[in-house]
């Protein structure tokens, strides 16, 4: 069993979103071809072109984090921290007197990134572990994690 407490901020929520919208091809797509149309733009000197691929670049990691910050600023699951309790029933969030356990067979997949360690429990939402505020514990989260999801689910790098 694992317990940590953390405090979900906009910089992390800012990671979620990063991770999540360029998991999707079509995201990835826009970006290259943002890039693609400003190193276009510059070499046949068509500048207008080369500022609309800078603005499709910059577009969406700005929306993000503007999203982000105005999440965490505006959600009250977002003003205190979050206590997580990782067992090999699952994985509960609790906040004040409110819990949730959510199931390993619920939960869809495990990643990382240089920041957190995220836990997908939808398609669209994840527990968010702030590696920074995880200390010593990221390691034991990452092996609760191993060792209660299938291994092609969790794509975890230390």
């Amino acid at each position: 069993m694992v317990e940590c407490e953390v405090k979900i901020g906009a910089a992390d929520l800012y990671d979620y979103n990063l991770k999540y919208t360029y998991g999707k091809i079509i995201n990835i797509i826009a970006e290259i071809a943002g890039i693609a149309a400003v190193l276009y733009g510059f070499v046949s000197r068509n500048y207008p072109l080369a500022v609309i691929g800078a603005l499709v670049v910059v577009y969406l990691p700005v929306t993000l984090w503007i999203r982000s910050a105005q999440t965490a600023a505006l959600l009250p699951a977002f003003k205190k921290p979050l206590h997580y309790v990782l067992d090999e029933n699952g994985l509960t969030v609790s906040q004040g007197e409110e819990s949730q356990t959510v199931s390993w067979d619920n939960c869809l997949k495990a990643v990382s990134t240089s920041r957190s360690i995220l836990l997908f429990t939808s398609a669209t939402s994840a527990t968010i572990f702030p590696r920074a505020q995880l200390g010593d514990k990221a390691v034991l989260v990452i092996q609760c994690i191993s060792q209660n999801m299938s291994p092609d689910r969790v794509h975890i790098r230390y």
